[in-house]
């Protein structure tokens, strides 16, 4: 599993646990979030219909993982934290991500513009 409760935790480090962790988590399910909402909505022809499935459904299995880890976060009244590799891998699917995002609209934008005009 990659939450580690917290034994002998101190209230102050709940506090910051959940001072930092919270938010954290809350963007990962934003990006997850915008990502998936391109990857669901448009073809996105550099990937390819595989590549494209396959970040799509790792966006999903993130997005399943934070939501576990925000919902146990809560219930343990931040006696739980989130191992640091799980956090990298999250990080480094949103980066992955940026950058089909800001790829797509670079190839995207000129095209609109074109048919626009």
């Amino acid at each position: 599993m990659y939450i580690r409760k917290m034994f002998n935790a101190h209230s102050s480090e709940s506090e910051l646990l959940n001072t930092l962790l919270k938010p954290l988590l809350e963007d990962f399910q934003y990006w997850l979030g915008r990502s998936r909402t391109l990857l669901e909505s448009q073809p996105i022809d550099f990937l390819g219909e595989v590549a494209q499935s396959d970040l799509l459904e790792r966006v999903k299995q993130a997005q399943q993982e934070v939501t576990t880890s925000e919902l146990l976060l809560q219930a343990t009244g931040g006696q739980v934290g989130v191992e640091t590799s799980i956090i990298m891998t999250w990080h480094r699917l949103v980066a992955e991500s940026w950058q089909v995002a800001i790829r797509y609209r670079l190839e995207v934008a000129p095209q609109q513009a074109q048919a626009e005009s």
